[in-house]
């Protein structure tokens, strides 16, 4: 449950899950070697992520990016504390995944809110695609996986333009009859505001007050942060992120990255929210990943470190 029931001075807390690793990796230009995946996931282990979104189960001709992700689920050496989450598109995925299922704990089902976006990305109706969560749903929770979902396009369409917040949450709690615990809401291109963000997630927590819900902000407007907060104020305590400010969507051309990881984490920090993350280990993750794909990236913490509070030695 997200809702935000804290005594007066009590301590913030939130959760963070990481994606770079799947939502990130696939958007680069350029395939990275498993071996560097492998090393990237691990130095993000170190940093007390409880969570963290490592591979896909999507067509390897499809998103070629992600095609060694039984590799990467097979090399990987993270911490027992940490959940391992993969990504499915559909029944075939799913039978793929089962395949290797003492690789993974939680298994994340997607649909974009957007009818335009969802063809172009998955090239199914929303409707389809909902007709083969239910399947889907009932063999994840069989299987005693950890049924989680995320709704692309919840605030906001670059086909469509405005998606109705009422589509989203039907969406949203059709994936929860389904058997869903978890769903997160993409802000797939960039097109949310916090204004807009804080009306969503008051609506959202009030109608599905039994399902962890998730703030999934993209930095394709230079918004994120802002509306994290409000998603925040609002009384949401679970969000995404990618290390590095990876990612983006594969459509329409230019949609760029998550919010940073670590520019989340600092920001929390510094507002006094606890997150259970070492922010050095994630800066330090984010800063190799910088090497690895030979190119700055574009997170504010890689270049400025963490804020400190020490006396200057002079």
């Amino acid at each position: 449950m997200t809702q935000d029931n804290r005594t007066p001075g009590e301590t913030r807390h939130v959760h963070i899950r990481e994606v770079g690793p799947r939502d990130g990796f696939q958007n680069e230009p350029e395939t990275i070697a498993t071996a560097d995946k492998i090393k990237l996931i691990n130095a993000l282990g170190r940093a007390g992520f409880t969570r963290i979104e490592v591979a896909s189960f999507v067509r390897p001709d499809v998103i070629p990016q992600l095609s060694d992700g039984v590799e990467v689920l097979k090399g990987i050496d993270l911490p027992d504390s940490v959940e391992r989450m993969v990504l499915i598109p559909n029944s075939k995925g799913l039978d793929n995944a089962l395949k290797v299922r003492d690789l993974f704990e939680d298994a994340t089902l997607f649909v974009s809110a957007s009818q335009t976006h969802n063809k172009k990305n998955i090239n199914r109706t929303v409707e389809e695609t909902m007709d083969d969560v239910k399947v889907m749903g009932k063999r994840i929770v069989a299987e005693g996986l950890k049924f989680c979902a995320v709704i692309a396009t919840s605030f906001g369409c670059p086909f469509e333009g405005k998606v109705p917040m009422e589509r989203v949450l039907r969406l949203a709690e059709e994936f929860a009859e389904a058997g869903a615990t978890e769903i997160g809401f993409g802000d797939t291109t960039g097109m949310a505001n916090p204004a807009y963000v804080s009306q969503f997630f008051t609506a959202a927590l009030e109608r599905l007050p039994e399902v962890e819900l998730t703030a999934h902000f993209h930095n394709t407007r230079g918004q994120g942060l802002a509306n994290a907060y409000a998603a925040l104020e609002a009384g949401c305590t679970s969000f995404e992120s990618s290390f590095g400010e990876l990612g983006g969507c594969p459509v329409p051309v230019g949609s760029t990255g998550n919010i940073a990881t670590e520019d989340l984490v600092g920001m929390f920090h510094e507002m006094g929210v606890e997150t259970g993350l070492d922010l050095g280990e994630v800066i330090g993750a984010a800063r190799e990943a910088q090497t690895v794909l030979g190119r700055k990236l574009t997170s504010h913490s890689i270049v400025a470190g963490p804020v400190l509070w020490s006396p200057v030695v002079r």
